[in-house]
């Protein structure tokens, strides 16, 4: 799977599941779908909560399952 083949969105977390998942929603659409953190965010021990914006990258085959890529900054 190459870069051009994810498609990405933003959404806010909702809430924490256990083994690292999170139920998020979706900025452009009314959906809820579950997201895994990524590799990176895991190593650096970035630290995701309720409330904080991310993006998500999908694979064109499952739309559900997202893994959380980037945590975007707060906006003060």
């Amino acid at each position: 799977m190459t870069k051009k083949d994810l498609i990405e969105y933003t959404g806010t977390v909702i809430e924490a599941l256990p083994d690292g998942k999170f139920k998020i929603k979706l900025d452009d659409e009314d959906r809820e779908v579950t997201g895994y953190i990524a590799g990176k965010l895991r190593k650096f021990r970035i630290y995701i909560l309720p409330g904080d914006r991310v993006k998500l990258e999908f694979s064109k085959y499952d739309l559900e399952t997202g893994r959380i890529t980037y945590r975007l900054k707060k906006q003060l």
